[in-house]
């Protein structure tokens, strides 16, 4: 009878782990493709009610479309999808822990000199003992973001009393060109 060589406790779990790796990559790749996919589709939007009715008039693209698009977007793809924001305009944008650790590793990085448009990160947690898999994508501010959330001199008198109006507690002015507003926040519950 031959007998097989033991198997350390160490091979073995590397060997359990191999596939837990790859299931991760696999939710990495998948989730990429889902954050991705909204801030374009948004930008579209944005643009053309900006050319229909100007800044102020677009506010509501921001205010009503994007949440609407997350919530289509998370039913068709299985995914949970918000923005969230240190410094939000909208009530529901407020990062919980695991997002504002994330989003404060985002400014400490780009402050490196890491390509804001390149920042992510993604892992599986375990949530009150759930595992679910979360990731986010930074969200920096582009020139047309500006004439919203830019700063004193880049939002218009008619812009700023619009936004006052809709955000009484607005925090989301006084960004520069680049620097990251927010990110896109997935989540997956298993």
């Amino acid at each position: 009878m031959k007998r097989l060589a033991p198997i350390s406790l160490l091979s073995l779990m590397s060997v359990m782990a191999a596939p837990a790796a790859a299931e991760e990559f696999g939710l990495l790749t998948d989730a990429r493709a889902v954050a991705g996919s909204i801030p374009p589709r948004l930008l579209t939007v944005l643009q053309q009610e900006i050319e229909k009715g100007g800044v102020d008039g677009a506010i509501g693209v921001c205010r009503d479309k994007a949440p609407q698009m997350a919530k289509e977007s998370s039913e068709k793809t299985g995914w949970q999808i918000r923005r969230v924001s240190l410094k939000n305009r909208n009530p529901q944008a407020v990062p919980d822990a695991w997002e504002t650790a994330v989003l404060k590793d985002f400014d400490r990085r780009a402050a490196g000199g890491e390509d804001p448009k390149q920042l992510e990160h993604g892992e599986m947690v375990s949530e009150g003992g759930v595992y679910t898999y979360r990731y986010m994508k930074a969200l920096p501010s582009q020139q047309l973001c500006l004439s919203c959330h830019g700063g004193a001199g880049d939002i218009a008198p008619l812009v700023k009393a619009r936004l006052a109006e809709l955000y009484p507690a607005d925090k989301a002015t006084g960004y520069s060109l680049g620097q990251i507003r927010g990110a896109m926040t997935i989540r997956r519950v298993f």
